[in-house]
Order: C-alpha cells, then sequence, then structure tokens
C-alpha cells in the first residue's frame, strides 16, 4: 500500500480506502457484521486505513458496521462520514441540513461508530445556498473545539459539478474551512479535471485533499458488465435507469480493448488511472467481499514510486 497527505489535514491516508454505501442495504446484497469483518480484516492486511460512511446509508447503519469493525483498533482508522440526510426506507431519504440538524446527526454517528471523534465530516451533497449558512459553519466549528471532528470536508453532489469541472462550493473551501474534496471522478466522468477553473485546479491551489468517489463508475469499470448487462430490482444501479448505461458499457468495452495493459485487472487498472492524476489524494470503491478488497489494493501496485 501507498500513503498519501490528505491536503491540509496532515493525515496520511491510503490511496485506495474503502467505500462503504453497499452496507446500508440499497446494492443488491445485505451484509451481516462477519461479512463486513472479514472485508475489514482483509484490508487491515492491505494496509488499508481510510474508510469512507454516511448518515444515510441505511439509518446509520453502514456506520454501525463500521464501528464494530474497527472498534478495537479505532486509532489505526482515518473514518470519513457525512450529514446532510435521513433515511427512512431503501431510496428514501429526506434532506436535514440546517444548524440544529448538525449536532445530533454528528452524536447519533459518534454512537453508530463507537468512538469519540470523526476524522472528517462532511457536507453531504448540499445545495449552494445549504453550503453558505453561517449557523451550519459556526455549528461544525464548535463541534470541532469540542474534539467531536478533527477537520472538514464536503462532498459535492455530482449535479453541482458543471460541465468545464468547476464549482462554487470548492472555491468557497477556505471560506468555510473545509480541508477536503470528495467528487465522483473516474474514466467515465472527468469532469473535475477539466479545466482551469475546476474543482482539481481549486483543490491544488488551496491545498485540499481530494477523495475519488465511483472511481470504477458504479462498477461498470470493474470489468464484470458487458454491454446489455442490467441490473436487479433492489440494486441502487437499477433505480437510477441511466439512459446512457449502454453507451457507457460500450464504452468500458473499448476501454478494455485499447487502454487496459494485457494481464492487468481492469478495476485495479481503473483505480490507478485516477490515483495518477496530481490532485487525487485517494479512492474510495466500494467492495461487496475479500476479492474485492484485494482487487482494489492492487491499484496501489501500479502506481510509479
Amino acid at each position: 500500500m501507498k500513503y498519501r497527505r490528505l491536503g491540509k489535514t496532515e493525515l496520511n491516508v491510503s490511496v485506495v480506502g474503502i467505500g462503504t454505501w453497499q452496507y446500508g442495504g440499497e446494492w443488491g446484497m445485505d451484509f451481516t457484521q462477519p461479512n463486513v469483518d472479514a472485508i475489514f480484516d482483509a484490508a487491515r492486511h492491505l494496509g488499508i486505513n481510510l474508510i469512507d460512511t454516511a448518515e444515510c446509508y441505511g439509518d446509520h447503519t453502514s456506520e454501525a458496521f463500521v464501528g464494530n469493525a474497527v472498534h478495537r483498533d479505532r486509532a489505526k482508522w482515518i473514518i470519513a462520514t457525512k450529514f446532510g440526510h435521513k433515511f427512512h426506507s431503501p431510496f428514501n431519504r429526506t434532506d436535514e441540513r440546517s444548524a440544529n440538524d448538525v449536532r445530533p446527526q454528528v452524536e447519533a454517528s459518534l454512537a453508530a461508530l463507537k468512538t469519540d471523534y470523526i476524522d472528517l465530516l462532511q457536507y453531504h451533497s448540499v445545495r449552494d445556498s445549504e453550503f453558505a449558512d453561517i449557523a451550519v459553519r459556526d455549528e461544525l466549528s464548535k463541534l470541532v473545539k469540542e474534539g467531536k471532528i478533527r477537520f472538514i470536508g464536503n462532498s459535492i453532489g455530482n449535479a453541482a459539478v458543471a460541465a468545464d469541472g468547476s464549482n462554487v462550493q470548492a472555491a468557497q473551501s477556505a471560506q468555510y474551512n473545509v480541508a477536503v474534496l470528495q467528487v465522483i471522478y473516474n474514466r467515465l466522468d472527468r469532469r473535475p479535471d477539466e479545466g482551469k477553473t475546476s474543482i482539481f485546479a481549486t483543490a491544488q491551489k488551496l491545498d485540499l485533499g481530494v477523495l475519488a468517489r465511483v472511481p470504477l463508475a458504479s462498477g461498470l469499470l470493474s470489468g464484470k458488465y458487458k454491454p446489455g448487462a442490467t441490473f436487479p430490482v433492489g440494486d441502487v444501479r437499477n433505480q437510477w435507469k441511466d439512459p446512457n448505461l449502454e453507451a457507457k458499457l460500450n464504452e468500458v468495452e473499448q476501454i478494455a480493448k485499447n487502454e487496459l495493459p494485457t494481464g492487468v485487472d481492469m478495476a485495479a487498472w481503473a483505480l490507478a488511472w485516477c490515483l495518477k492524476r496530481p490532485a487525487v489524494t485517494a479512492v474510495i470503491p466500494g467492495c461487496k467481499n475479500v476479492k474485492q478488497v484485494q482487487q482494489n489494493a492492487a491499484a496501489a501496485e501500479l502506481l510509479p514510486e
């Protein structure tokens, strides 16, 4: 495993982390604690120390799985979670983003994670007006002073990223004490790296860490899915009903043919592709089993020394 400094936080994170949305029950599979424990045991062995979760992956369900899995060696892990949504049932959540919502959500996350501090608390796909709410910023600052949060980040909603890769919230990061940005970035969606005012350009200018989420394009870049593939009921990818799915699958097929080196696992290649971009600190792919953790971790071996 390789490690990088997460922007101005000075935290050293593994370049490959673990995304945990799947443990909330919206990716076509129900998990048990032994399932999750086995995944995190493998991650320990491979040197992974970065975890990304959220308040609404289930009703703090994913956080609870994570808390149980890492409680015995909590200090070795860097845990990032989020605030801003309330889970009600699969594919049904509401926005809860006022200053009055922040502390109760953080306290619930701390309880689920079985910890007394969160390394990185992130705004969760909030609107520009919500990000600019001074009362929310002040409440977050209080939680930092109390030691319940170490650093503040911003998981930027995909719809908020302009065609030129720019984002208003990213540009305001210093004003709102944001040290880390999280964005969708992968071989099929390169907008955050598109121009001189892109999110990545802003991150480098402001010394912000960058976490690339959905680095495997929701599994499309894993190499498992061919043109014509569909997803089952109960899998969030079926809910999206992406009108461009077939075009993306055809593009993946061409990438595999023209860009993937012979003998290299496509998932590892796709993660390394993201990590070779100068602004990207780490990728946070999801994983459903031990084999996928191992495949993801192999991306570090494809990076230059």
